[in-house]
């Protein structure tokens, strides 16, 4: 489906590697790379502040990549706040809207597929402010469900953080209904749709989720920059959390007055390479198309579970996961020395836990490995990937292990 679409991945031109560590971090495309050089080359210099030309050409690259994020997921200008990443805006959320809305007795719904950026923040406001975690109980297959979130949803639940896509089992939450529900109970939703934002389109309206984030080096962006979207109402509610130059409107020695959203929670000299490449990021994924990118992972990945479920002394956790990812052992391996095999055969996964203890201790194992797949793979990557598992489970079951 995307012929010749790796010779856009310049380390892909210059290494003999299969690549299947994309829900960790995405390759990264050239066309983002000369965007961000273009900055560097031609305009390297703050924003906001200077009323020189390539001043003025710099704030305007960073205003059009906030607009670009904003159509991106549907929402307005100033209802997005770029931070260093998804943890940094999921920790906003909880500082600054959780620490100063929730008391003793409150609830806060979360669960075990969570990331330990969506999870840890909130663990962090319960212990300040006395609110207790409801966790939504997993169904047998480790899912989210309707019925399980309606089962601790209460009078009392005052926030829902959850993921989109859980980045260890691949599975997708019910988000429409869940919101639903939660703002029937007068709850607020924050989404981490990290792992979502690479694979299909998000539209905040249809969702009604009141908050959302995501990070660039996930979806072919740069590093070191990620999106929180908040309803306009909650973010001039809130306070920033950090305090600086450029999010202030005036200071005085004992007061002083923050600018609107989204600039109070944007202190200091922003990213504003990064945002111009996940812009870029953003016109590269839009011109492949999210449908035919969803399609294209999705079925090289039911191509490969179906590889693995017929290898005897291989389990695969998510077989019906519908995005693309694969979280499996070799059986009576350690994952952390099945990846060094893998790696010999320049085959770059991942092993342990994620980020996400929680759900590998619901897995009853120590760590698991992670396969997944985006549009620059391949079923011949595919085909090797199997191999190279054969040949792990053989070696290790040679030696001993």
């Amino acid at each position: 489906m995307f012929k010749d679409i790796q010779s856009d991945f310049p380390v892909l031109n210059h290494e003999s590697l299969i690549y299947l560590d994309t829900a960790a971090s995405s390759l990264t495309p050239l066309a983002v790379i000369e965007a961000m050089n273009e900055y560097y080359m031609h305009y390297p210099v703050n924003v906001h502040r200077g009323v020189y030309q390539m001043s003025y050409k710099a704030t305007n690259k960073y205003y059009e990549a906030r607009e670009k994020v904003a159509q991106f997921i549907h929402a307005t200008f100033d209802e997005i706040v770029f931070t260093r990443g998804a943890s940094s805006a999921l920790n906003l959320v909880a500082q600054s809207y959780g620490l100063a809305n929730l008391t003793k007795g409150d609830e806060i719904i979360v669960s075990e597929l969570e990331h330990h950026s969506s999870f840890l923040p909130w663990l962090n406001v319960a212990k300040k402010t006395g609110a207790t975690l409801k966790f939504v109980e997993l169904d047998a297959t480790g899912r989210i469900t309707v019925d399980a979130f309606k089962a601790v949803l209460s009078d009392k639940t005052k926030v829902v953080a959850l993921t989109y896509i859980s980045n260890v089992m691949g599975y997708i939450t019910p988000v429409k209904e869940i919101t639903d529900l939660a703002h029937e109970k007068g709850a607020i939703v924050s989404l981490d749709a990290a792992q979502a934002s690479p694979h299909k389109k998000i539209d905040v309206k249809a969702l009604d989720v009141d908050f959302l984030a995501f990070s660039g080096h996930k979806m072919c962006g740069p590093t070191g920059i990620g999106v929180l979207y908040g309803k306009k109402k909650l973010l001039k509610a809130m306070e920033p959390v950090e305090f600086g130059g450029d999010m202030n409107d005036n200071v005085d020695k004992n007061d002083a007055l923050w600018k609107d959203a989204p600039y109070k929670f944007e202190t200091g000299t922003p990213p504003i390479a990064e945002a111009i490449g996940l812009s870029a990021a953003i016109d590269y994924l839009e011109d492949l198309g999210f449908d035919a990118i969803y399609t294209h992972e999705k079925n090289l990945r039911d191509y490969t579970v179906d590889k693995l479920k017929a290898i005897d002394g291989v389990t695969v956790y998510n077989p019906s996961a519908e995005t693309g990812i694969i979280n499996f052992n070799i059986d009576d391996v350690h994952p952390h020395d099945a990846v060094t095999a893998f790696d010999q055969d320049h085959i770059a996964l991942r092993a342990g836990h994620h980020c996400a203890q929680l759900i590998i201790k619901w897995l009853k194992v120590p760590a698991t490995l992670r396969a997944s797949f985006y549009f620059y793979n391949t079923i011949e990557e595919c085909d090797r990937f199997i191999e190279s598992v054969k040949n792990a489970r053989n070696f290790f079951k040679e030696v001993g292990f």
